[in-house]
């Protein structure tokens, strides 16, 4: 597939690549950073459906997202999750017997608290009577322990949930190699000195090197960066492209933390040390600055960089989701409805980061909606050659019709709309918990701007994707 993409969108007409190129290249502007306009209220219809309960977001908070390595790295993924779900009960003061269940999403599970939504949620002092429990799904786990919750709450399971997520890349579980591993159980089951020592003559010293993760698809055994700098090369989507909009990201990001948007942030006191307040990996530098790296998958000719890529990130967010009815009785004014989704899964060797491509058309459609009824897009930015190449493909007839069954494009969405408060490759991205900050971000700029639907994207490893429909609550 790549080869054929690639001849197809580098024979795309002078006309149409200059104009998608003109719709990236002033990325950098100063202009793009001015506050987007307000979005025009609309007389739109609710996506309320009879005789279906309203399901809605009360409250989303997220500690900080940290780079990895910095002021989380002594602790162990409950603590971040406990912190989340200590600062979400602070925020909304909901008795904790209230809470009828609790999901938490994860992707490098540690051993030690393998269900860490249970561990969190009694560390959190959350009833032992609660139950909890925990889903990986990549990148969009969290996003899937939302949606699970919206089920138990729909199905009528449940009244009161919490969503989260959570992730720490400054501590992986790494193993003893598989012969060391097998000796180990085997020499634990030995019941005489005989055994014990033809086991041990066994050994070899290559049995003592350790099996690191890797964030590798294990059907395709390639790095996801790798399937990115592909996937770029295929929409030919150049590495100055990739650039500014990664500059573009970082610099948005920051223009909203100095003003104040990313209010779902809640403080954490990291034990022995500060309290952290804000996100540490957003960092704006210059196209020229970010020229001088090399490529960090494909060398020496690929076009992405730890610049545009996101970057290893410590985090955990949470997430009170009711019905409505209940967060009425309950004296809760809810931020937003949480609307219809959908999961979509493509090959994961030439397809794997384009799930926002193919689950987009579908819950827009399942929802009774165009790309001109979204007044606020949030999308997963692993890498910016991710972000841009699904803007191509989504602007392609070709690639509606070639791949995904479809008469016609969706269209890509408009920058003004779009991760206008930054997004993953500068705020950060904990796999487990950028679901919900996602979410959040979408409900938060509706009520800012008067907008009415958002959508939310993401991709995830194994070539899978999440698309949702977000409904302001009204005023």
């Amino acid at each position: 597939m790549t080869t054929i993409l690639t001849s197809t969108f580098r024979n795309l007409s002078t006309t149409s690549k200059w104009a998608l190129r003109s719709s990236i290249r002033p990325l950098s502007c100063s202009s793009q950073l001015q506050s987007a306009p307000a979005v025009q209220t609309k007389s739109k219809k609710t996506l309320a459906k009879p005789n279906m309960k309203n399901i809605v977001v009360v409250e989303g908070v997220r500690i900080p997202f940290l780079l990895s390595g910095t002021s989380y790295k002594d602790l162990m993924p409950h603590d971040l999750a406990r912190a989340a779900l200590s600062g979400l009960l602070h925020r909304t003061n909901i008795p904790k017997d209230v809470v009828d269940y609790i999901i938490f999403g994860t992707v490098i599970q540690e051993v030690k608290t393998s269900n860490v939504a249970r561990e969190a949620a009694l560390g959190a002092g959350f009833s032992d009577k609660t139950p909890a429990h925990t889903v990986t799904m990549a990148c969009i786990s969290s996003n899937q322990a939302m949606t699970t919750a919206v089920g138990l709450i729909a199905s009528g399971q449940c009244d009161v949930v919490v969503a989260g997520g959570v992730e720490l890349m400054s501590d992986v579980p790494i193993r003893h190699s598989r012969n060391m591993r097998k000796m180990m159980l085997d020499l634990n089951k030995a019941k005489t000195l005989g055994q014990r020592l033809s086991l041990l003559s066994k050994f070899r010293l290559n049995f003592l090197s350790p099996e690191l993760p890797a964030v590798a698809e294990f059907s395709t055994n390639e790095t996801m960066g790798h399937s990115a700098d592909r996937l770029a090369a295929a929409f030919a989507v150049s590495r100055m492209e990739q650039d500014e909009y990664a500059l573009r990201s970082h610099s948005l990001a920051k223009k909203a933390q100095d003003e104040g948007h990313l209010s779902d942030i809640v403080p954490f006191k990291v034990p022995g040390k500060d309290t952290v307040t804000k996100d540490n990996g957003i960092r704006p530098s210059s196209l020229e600055q970010m020229a001088k790296l090399k490529p960090a998958f494909i060398k020496p000719y690929g076009t992405v960089t730890a610049a545009n890529s996101s970057f290893l990130t410590d985090g955990a967010s949470a997430m009170l989701i009711m019905s409505e009815d209940r967060a009425l009785a309950m004296g809760y004014k809810p931020k937003a409805y949480l609307r219809d989704f959908i999961y979509v899964s493509q090959d994961p060797k030439d397809q794997l980061l384009l799930g926002p491509t193919y689950a987009t058309p579908k819950v827009l459609e399942k929802a009774g909606l165009t790309m001109n009824d979204i007044d606020a897009f949030e999308f997963h930015e692993a890498f910016s050659g991710q972000i841009l190449a699904n803007f191509k493909a989504m602007d392609s007839d070709w690639f509606a019709q070639n791949y995904m069954g479809r008469k016609t494009k969706v269209g890509s969405p408009p920058l003004e709309k779009f991760n206008i408060w930054g997004g993953s490759l500068s705020l950060g991205h904990p796999f487990g918990a950028t679901g919900c900050r996602l979410v959040m971000a979408a409900a938060n700029r509706l009520r800012k701007d008067g907008g009415q639907y958002a959508l939310v994207a993401a991709c995830a490893a194994g070539g899978q994707g999440h698309a949702m429909i977000v409904e302001a609550y009204p005023k």
